[in-house]
């Protein structure tokens, strides 16, 4: 008898960052590595044992050039998103079809003059604050339900914030 086995999709785990300023306003930056103009929340892998609250911190300090947050709320569950079939081969060395995120809702403390795009390894050319309603029609395609996910998810606390 034959063992038929179910080809599993392997995801790259990681985090996201939601960014509100005093306005409830969300930090996005433009993509770096895009021919096209492309913007998006930070995020970014999990390195070995690191927790995602840990990676969250690192990667607001490596693309955002800032950890001077509260953190608000944590998303209920993983997110999941696939990259184009065209993607995979560049990305990752083709080992995932997409990534697995933990989602971090942040207060920003600091002053917009204290936000340092331009770290060791630059992931963004610009930046800019926005409604975070309108992230679904500013994202890359491809990440379009996460970001109506995670509107669905943390609108509501963004609203209630004093």
């Amino acid at each position: 008898m034959m063992t038929k086995f179910l080809s599993r999709k392997k995801y790259r785990p990681g985090v996201g960052i939601i960014l509100l300023n005093q306005k409830k306003q969300v930090f996005i930056g433009q993509r770096v590595d895009s021919v096209v103009e492309t913007w998006q929340m930070p995020q970014g892998g999990i390195d070995g044992e690191e927790a995602p609250l840990e990676a969250a911190l690192r990667e607001l300090m490596e693309e955002v050039g800032t950890d001077d947050v509260e953190l608000i709320q944590t998303s209920t569950k993983w997110y999941y998103y696939d990259l184009p079939t065209e993607l995979q081969p560049i990305l990752w060395d083709n080992q995932y079809v997409g990534q697995k995120q933990k989602w971090f809702l942040f207060k920003y403390l600091g002053a917009d003059t204290e936000i340092n795009i331009k770290t060791k390894q630059p992931e963004f050319i610009a930046w800019k604050w926005t409604e975070f309603a309108d992230l679904p029609n500013i994202i890359v395609y491809f990440k379009k339900q996460l970001y109506l996910d995670l509107v669905e998810e943390f609108e509501s606390t963004i609203k209630n914030l004093a």
